[in-house]
């Protein structure tokens, strides 16, 4: 029986769909093979030898030491795309309340409910102080196309506005998503100058911190609206309240309240409500699940931020996996000490990609002798070895 601890208040109908007879939930767990996890900080946590993978239930896993798990031999799974039409709604909603003051009309119909008869008149006579313009004809500019960018630009042309889209690492698979209606931006500075309204869907990186800020609000149109409900450090608070004042920037719409923005003119603050549906929450937990019993059971890795993906399909032979250090000839170690335990290789991928420090081997072998787990893992760099039967 794998126990599977779980941080944060995690609920879901995905969790039990579990399989109970392999697999015991609880948040107290002692030596778990796996963690789920929303937003838990987890930078200050030990790990023990029997933990094999975290699933975070989200995109973002800035709240966990991704390589520190990497050179420890666990695996670290996000769930990207599965909370992408919460967050879509969320946008287009963000979108509508930067145009027309409807937050302020709202409170102000509340602020005269004592006029009882009187509200009516009240309303005809000052409704044009919430007065704002149509999206209609508008251009959006998106950056990062991922799976919630191509939702919002799909969905804000389909409501009439004109589509601008900016990703340089834009995947094939995500390139094939992508509708042609959505215009696509050469330079990062198109979308600052051709947008009415900017919207940011990009992960948060040392290239990605302040992005936006005094120098690329410059380039913005007179008036632009700014939606973040991508990641708090994308934007340059400071450098944004200063554009609110001056009106370069009409409003702001944020996802990450502070003590800077909360109640600052112009700043339209949501209380971190991207995902927050129940749809959204039960996609990610049923892809970290899917995603975590998948490596736990068979080995193969997908939707993991720290090691490259590898897929094997399961044949029937004995599987051993091994994670160790990117360098020269381990490869051929491995080989080597699986032939000299008398077995031989039947199938076999290695994720030796440039640029990460460790790398993931998995062969099928046609036996699996009791020494050969142990010999493995005394070839220099190697990390972790499993042996799945």
């Amino acid at each position: 029986m794998r126990k599977i601890k779980l941080l944060n208040n995690i609920k879901s109908k995905e969790l039990e769909k579990l399989d109970s007879s392999k697999y015991e939930l609880s948040t107290d767990a002692a030596d778990p093979s796996a963690i789920i996890v929303r937003s838990a900080a987890m930078h200050d946590m030990e790990f023990g030898p029997e933990l094999l993978c975290i699933g975070r239930a989200g995109a973002g896993v800035n709240n966990i030491p991704t390589d520190r798990c990497a050179n420890e031999g666990i695996v670290v799974f996000n769930t990207p795309g599965a909370n992408a039409e919460a967050v879509k709604e969320l946008a287009l909603c963000a979108i509508l309340l930067s145009t027309r003051d409807i937050l302020g009309g709202v409170g102000w119909v509340k602020s005269i409910a004592e006029e009882g008869d009187g509200v009516a008149a009240l309303v005809e006579k000052e409704k044009s102080r919430f007065i704002g313009p149509e999206i209609s004809g508008k251009t959006l500019g998106v950056v990062g196309l991922g799976a919630i960018g191509a939702k919002l630009g799909q969905a804000a042309h389909a409501l009439g506005m004109r589509v601008f889209g900016y990703d340089p690492y834009l995947s094939v698979e995500a390139a094939w998503r992508l509708s042609p209606d959505i215009l696509k931006a050469a330079e990062l500075e198109d979308i600052y100058r051709e947008s009415d309204f900017i919207s940011l869907h990009v992960p948060y990186l040392k290239t990605t911190h302040h992005m936006i800020n005094k120098e690329s609000i410059a380039m913005m149109k007179q008036g632009v609206r700014v939606i973040n409900l991508a990641r708090a450090d994308l934007v340059c608070d400071d450098d944004m309240l200063e554009a609110l004042e001056t009106g370069r920037v009409s409003h702001y719409v944020t996802d990450f309240p502070n003590g800077k923005t909360a109640g600052a003119k112009g700043v339209i603050a949501i209380p971190h409500l991207g995902a927050s549906t129940p749809e959204s929450e039960d996609n990610c937990v049923a892809m970290a699940c899917s995603s975590m019993i998948e490596y736990i059971e068979n080995g193969n890795i997908t939707n993991s931020v720290n090691m490259t993906s590898a897929y094997l399909v399961r044949t029937g032979y004995p599987r051993v996996c091994v994670i160790h250090q990117n360098i020269p000839e381990i490869t051929d170690n491995i080989t080597a000490v699986i032939s000299s335990c008398g077995a031989s290789i039947k199938n076999m991928i290695n994720t030796d990609s440039s640029g990460k420090s460790v790398a993931y081997t998995m062969l099928d072998v046609s036996e699996a002798p009791e020494e050969l787990k142990d010999n493995i893992m005394k070839i220099n760099g190697v990390i972790r070895v499993r042996v799945l039967p």
